[in-house]
């Protein structure tokens, strides 16, 4: 299998959850090369290829529910300033769900465990995008009791 239906070989049900989650791919315009900018952030003074926080979440709540999920993932693009190509969630039986948010600017991963009330998120952009504006989205949207962040700064020697 190919393409879409590689996606849905899993069973029928995934195919079901599939169906109705499949999100529109953005179109972004090609820049001019003399327009383009090279997209490194600046963090501190330091200029690097992007800043990459890892957040776990702790006493989380709403971790099964795959349509906050997507809407808090909307709602931190939005915050960040980032540009959205495209969402993939995918909804684990009996629970948990697992996606990732592709951005003009790098992504947004999560992984959750609902029956512990833990969630794992990657946030990496670079250029003007803000991945510290996602930290109050995801505890608000969570209602997390503990948000731990720890932050990398990608290709720093770049």
């Amino acid at each position: 299998m190919t393409g879409q239906n590689a996606l849905l070989r899993v069973g029928k049900e995934t195919s079901v959850i599939a169906a109705k989650k499949v999100s529109h791919v953005a179109v972004v315009k090609p820049v001019e090369a003399e327009d383009r900018d090279d997209h490194f952030a600046v963090r501190k003074g330091v200029r690097c290829a992007g800043v990459h926080l890892i957040i776990d979440l702790h006493g989380a709540c709403g971790l099964d529910d795959i349509d906050l999920i997507e809407a808090t993932l909307r709602r931190c693009v939005d915050f960040a300033q980032a540009t959205l190509l495209h969402i993939h969630l995918h909804h684990f039986h009996p629970n948990g769900v697992s996606g990732v948010a592709v951005l003009a600017e790098s992504h947004i991963s999560i992984h959750t465990w609902p029956d512990a009330g833990y969630a794992a998120l990657d946030v990496f952009m670079c250029g003007k995008a803000d991945p510290d504006a996602c930290v109050p989205v995801l505890r608000e949207a969570f209602k997390a009791e503990r948000v731990e962040v720890n932050e990398i700064l990608r290709g720093q020697a770049i």
